[in-house]
């Protein structure tokens, strides 16, 4: 699984790779199970972090099911809307600093020669 942005920024971490999980799937629920498995976290490290992001209100049970309970980002949370910002200008920001480190190169195709 390759870092993404956010955690290249903010650390590897559990607490932030879980965050970014949630963050890179704003519009999807997920069971403790599925999560674990994405992050290929071990349980004991996942639920060493994850109650934690469910007592800040960061992540939220979206529905249950059976004995399953999903759970998915807080959009409504001050935080999050926070840490979605910084995720957008990390995004921004990485762009521009590329643009800035490679000379755009106009290309003269063959057929206009």
């Amino acid at each position: 699984m390759e870092e993404t942005l956010f955690v290249k920024t903010f650390g590897n971490s559990p607490f932030i790779r879980i965050i970014d999980f949630f963050l890179d799937n704003k519009l999807f629920d997920f069971s403790k199970k599925e999560i674990i498995e994405e992050l290929g976290m071990s349980k004991t490290t996942f639920y060493k972090y994850f109650p934690a992001l469910v007592e800040l209100g960061i992540i939220t049970e979206s529905r249950r099911f059976g004995k399953t309970t999903l759970y998915k980002l807080n959009l409504n949370n001050p935080i999050v809307k926070k840490l979605m910002e910084i995720e957008e200008y990390i995004i921004k920001h990485n762009i521009e600093t590329c643009r800035k480190k490679v000379k755009i190169t106009k290309t003269v195709s063959p057929s206009s020669r």
